[in-house]
């Protein structure tokens, strides 16, 4: 019996849908948008959030934080690595490694080619606990000079550059022109850093310098804390280590250190924003449910004479309720198949997005779980939105129903039920409006803001050089000087430069810096500078003034002269030289003798390194200024920047050709304007704004439609009432503005709301963006007076529909 009267019930909600074709697209369309969008969202947050790290017991596993004495983020030096290893006991592993480098591989498929590259020490793999799927990790000791060429690649790299070839084990393979042997590969989805897919994972590689000294600060650490050890108790252990070390070593005092889970870690500033978008597409969520809501409650007042007869000729309560309820999952399921489509075309969308943006995004995609979630929060939200409706056409009675006539719908209560809805739409629209208005200004104030250079037409390319091609020749002579020259020559070229790390993309190095002179640095507080090693022509490519001084000249600033000479930025004289001073007679007091001091000769304009930071103190030394033999290792890496009168883009094959040129094995990566490495870096922001626009539009769009069906079946059921009105001597203009005006004060409530609201969430809306609410209340206003102009616009056209009811007509039709 259960079984027939189900298949009864669907029967029906089928044949009743197609008599509203209508009624049924509006609905699947709402429920389609609603669950679409909350499903993309909740596939990113299951994935980036949720699921757990690819690594056994991740959570057992923590990133190592170290500051120093004056709040700085800062890494370990070796020997403070080394005595953390030795000294502490709450770790089953502490590892270091180092992910900023590129590597050049001679691959059989593809030539050479830069990747990713992770330089780590010995016990990099058992903090993870993930074993190879070809050959072994890193043993004991291969972190030595003698042991260290051996190399781990990631699955990625063995697929794409090996074609999956399992002999590649052994075999030997050139990174960055040394000689290498393949003892492993990783298995698929194993990756760390986790935004590295291409990586190849080698055992460090650096000189003596970087090896020995305790106040150079440039090894991460990850580690895995031990059995039956809380992550408080690793905290007090390293805490008591670094203590041991600031008593024994002067440059380690002061130092702190911070143990992080590394899911907290990986997710980083996205976390917040991520659950604030969570709520945004709950109020996306909510708004189509009070939507739907409004139509079946609006459908079920057209029905109610239908109803009463079924009651009538025996129906039970129970029997209306699950052909109301049927007829919701049905639509339900619709939506959900609509919405799966939708979720999964807005992903796709935002992959490229996504990528960028997260460290995890590149593993997003649509699975069991989101899947089942998509069709649960169908289901629920369509028979949340059918419950009340059902309940009240199974409880409905017949006798009143079929005396009420076309006005059985127009009860006071079903009015303020509706003007519910409508408020509560507008409302949750208002708060989405504001976060996306102020998300859209902040990323344009960001894409906008002084860089302290016009980043159109500039062309970026990276350079890694193999040190081992280059053993007994000079960089500089045999490739970077004819390379700067002759680009600069080429047609539509205004001028080419180099420079070894770039702005607005890579942070750098830097130093303590004191001026000659100068009383001494305070004892906690660091005066740090940015290090930047650029050549002659960098500097016209970026269009960076030069307000005091001299530039940086080949024919001047040579490695034999006694001192080396630098040029600073304004930020570097404000906070190193006093003011009265002559920045450009200053000196730097490196070096044991006075005459070797470093020469500041010239002061040029602020560039950021940064795009959320102001900018930093900066001093660049000229390229042709290295002496020889630190030339190979500063430049292995550098990058070629190109200004041009058009598109960047059209000098890239003529670029190419003079790189193969003067170097046919050196890679060519992929280049870069400038432009798009400010785009870029914001891809989480843009992402943040692209999506708060959608959902904001979208639950626009859900409350205007929302208006306006509320409107039009409230003059639909209102029409005799209309028609005594004008009958009785109410004029066309009085029946148009009594509509608006009952729509304007709904706006009205429902904008006030919104605005309460927002101020009320301003913690949980502080997660994507900060603002003060004082400040913001212009741009508040101005967005509530566009959601009350657009509400009234989308009734204006049944409230003329209303104004235009002709006495007579209506007065028979009933």
């Amino acid at each position: 019996m259960l079984f027939r009267n189900s298949f009864q019930d669907l029967r029906y909600a089928l044949r009743q849908l197609r008599r509203a074709p209508g009624f049924a697209f509006t609905v699947v369309l709402t429920l389609a948008l609603s669950v679409g969008v909350a499903t993309a969202v909740f596939c990113v947050i299951d994935t980036v959030i949720l699921r757990p790290l690819p690594y056994a017991n991740p959570d057992r596993i923590v990133s190592v934080e170290s500051s120093s004495q004056s709040g700085y983020t800062q890494p370990a030096s070796w020997p403070s690595y080394q005595d953390e290893r030795v000294q502490t006991r709450a770790f089953a592993a502490l590892a270091g490694y180092i992910h900023y480098s590129k590597i050049t591989i001679d691959t059989p498929s593809s030539g050479p080619v830069t990747l990713s590259s992770v330089r780590a020490t010995d016990n990099f793999f058992q903090v993870f606990g993930v074993q190879p799927i070809l050959g072994r990790t890193f043993l004991p000791g291969e972190e030595k000079e003698g042991k260290n060429d051996v190399a781990v690649l990631s699955y990625e790299v063995w697929q794409k550059y090996f074609n999956g070839d399992r002999s590649v084990l052994n075999r030997a393979v050139k990174l960055d022109g040394n000689t290498y042997t393949v003892i492993g590969v990783m298995p698929a989805g194993f990756r760390f850093p986790l935004n590295m897919r291409d990586a190849i994972y080698v055992p460090i590689h650096l000189d003596q310098w970087w090896m020995t000294g305790r106040g150079n600060h440039w090894l991460q650490r990850v580690g895995r804390i031990g059995d039956g050890v809380t992550i408080s108790q690793a905290q007090g252990d390293l805490t008591q280590v670094y203590g041991n070390l600031a008593r024994a070593y002067p440059t380690d005092a002061g130092r702190t250190v911070l143990l992080e889970p590394l899911i907290k870690s990986v997710a980083g500033k996205t976390n917040g924003p991520l659950w604030a978008l969570f709520g945004a597409v709950l109020a996306v969520l909510a708004i189509g449910c009070v939507n739907i809501a409004g139509l079946l409650l609006a459908r079920g007042v057209k029905r109610e004479r239908e109803m009463a007869m079924r009651v009538a000729i025996g129906a039970g309560r129970s029997r209306l309720l699950g052909q109301v309820l049927t007829e919701g999952l049905l639509l339900a399921l619709l939506g959900a198949a609509g919405g799966v489509w939708l979720a999964w075309t807005i992903l796709d969308l935002m992959r490229a997005f996504l990528i960028k943006a997260l460290a995890r995004g590149a593993d997003i995609h649509m699975n069991w779980t989101v899947l089942g979630a998509a069709v649960a929060i169908a289901v629920v939200a369509s028979l949340a939105a059918s419950l009340y409706p059902a309940l009240r056409l199974s409880g409905i009675d017949p006798s009143r129903a079929m005396k009420a006539g076309g006005s059985a719908g127009t009860q006071r209560g079903q009015h303020r039920l509706r003007s519910t809805f409508v408020i509560t739409q507008v409302a949750l629209t208002v708060v989405l409006l504001v976060v996306s208005g102020m998300l859209i200004r902040v990323v344009t104030r960001y894409r906008h803001a002084d860089l302290g250079f016009d980043p159109a037409h500039i062309l970026a390319v990276q350079i890694d050089l193999s040190r081992d091609r280059y053993q007994g020749r000079d960089m500089q002579a045999s490739f970077y000087r004819p390379l700067e020259e002759q680009v600069s020559h080429l047609p539509g070229v205004q001028a080419a430069g180099l420079i070894n790390l770039l702005p607005i993309e890579i942070y750098g190095s830097n130093s303590d810096i004191h001026i000659a002179g100068q009383p001494p640095n305070p004892p906690n507080r660091e005066m740090l500078a940015e290090n930047r090693i650029v050549s002659q022509g960098y500097f016209d490519v970026m269009g960076i003034p030069l307000h005091g001084g001299r530039r940086l000249s080949p024919s001047l600033d040579r490695p034999l002269n006694a001192a080396s000479t630098i040029m600073v930025n304004d930020a570097f004289v404000s906070k190193f030289i006093p003011p009265g001073l002559d920045p450009t007679a200053q000196r730097l007091d490196e070096g044991a003798k006075p005459e070797n001091w470093t020469q500041i000769v010239g002061v040029a304009g602020n560039v950021r390194q940064n795009i959320y930071e102001p900018p930093l103190a900066e001093r660049d030394w000229l390229m042709d200024e290295i002496t020889p033999n630190a030339r190979a290792d500063i430049f292995a890496n550098m990058y070629l920047v190109v200004r041009t009168t058009g598109d960047p883009r059209q000098v890239v094959p003529a670029v190419r050709s003079i790189m193969h040129q003067l170097d046919p094995a050196v890679p060519f990566g992929e280049p870069e304007t400038m432009t798009e490495v400010v785009s870029e870096t914001l891809a989480f922001e843009r992402m943040e704004g692209w999506l708060f626009g959608i959902f904001a539009s979208l639950a626009l769009a859900l409350a205007l439609v929302g208006l306006y069906g509320l409107v039009s079946h409230e003059v639909g059921q209102s029409t005799r009432d209309i028609g005594v009105r004008m009958a009785l001597g109410a004029t066309r203009s009085r029946i148009l503005s009594m509509v608006l005006e009952r729509v304007a004060l709904m706006l009205a409530v429902g904008t006030a709301v919104g605005l309460v609201l927002t101020y009320a969430a301003r913690k949980l809306i502080g997660m994507v963006i900060y603002f003060e609410a004082q400040k913001e209340s212009g741009g508040f206003l101005l967005l509530a007076l566009l959601v009350v102009v657009a509400g009234l616009l989308a009734a204006l056209i049944p409230a003329a529909r209303a104004a235009s009811i002709e006495p007579m007509q209506a007065l028979r039709s009933e």
